[in-house]
């Protein structure tokens, strides 16, 4: 039955073999098509890997010598394996924060890190919400006194104010339009 088991994980891994490339049709593919394909490979080399070591524990928990061969052919898959994995980690930049490794390390579960930094995000941003809606009140409380004592400059200053803003927003319309009228989408990746 091993050498069956054995037979089949050939099998698997021959067909995504060519270390597990995907070919891209399209010539305008970008980093981050390319770096997503790595991760996948590293992703599929871990699985197979871990596939492999389920295998070799089963052959050795049930060990006798019939089993040496399927044993050393196992061993030699695994390094292969690890080698090819290691091959491909060099094309992933991925870095992974510390903190993430160290819960790891305590057996905790690394979705804590990013609810910690989803909540210390939240907090930072409802914090320069208030202090931004904090200057804009005192934006317009200044406005309302200036307004009080020099009325014609405040006046001049909206008007300056108002074409300021209307240019604005005639150049970035103008930016997002094509030659024909069109207007530019972006897309969203």
């Amino acid at each position: 039955m091993d050498s069956a088991q054995n037979a089949s994980s050939a099998a698997g891994t021959g067909g995504s073999s060519g270390n597990g490339s995907v070919i891209n049709d399209t010539s305008a593919s970008t980093t981050v098509d390319d770096s997503k394909q790595n991760l996948n490979q590293v992703i599929n080399s871990i699985q197979k890997t871990l596939g492999i070591l389920h295998q070799l524990n089963l052959t050795v928990s049930n060990f006798n010598a019939a089993y040496q061969l399927p044993l050393l052919q196992r061993l030699n898959s695994l390094v292969l394996e690890l080698d090819n994995m290691v091959k491909l980690s060099e094309k992933c930049a991925i870095q992974v924060p510390m903190e993430v490794l160290n819960l790891i390390d305590d057996g905790k579960n690394p979705d804590e890190f990013t609810r910690d930094v989803l909540n210390s995000c939240i907090a930072k941003n409802q914090s320069t919400k208030g202090k931004t809606d904090a200057f804009k009140g005192l934006r317009k409380h200044l406005l309302e006194e200036l307004e009080q004592t020099f009325p014609d400059e405040v006046e001049s200053y909206r008007e300056i104010r108002a074409a300021s803003a209307a240019e604005a927003k005639r150049i970035a319309q103008a930016q997002s339009m094509l030659p024909n009228g069109d207007m530019k989408v972006k897309m969203e990746v």
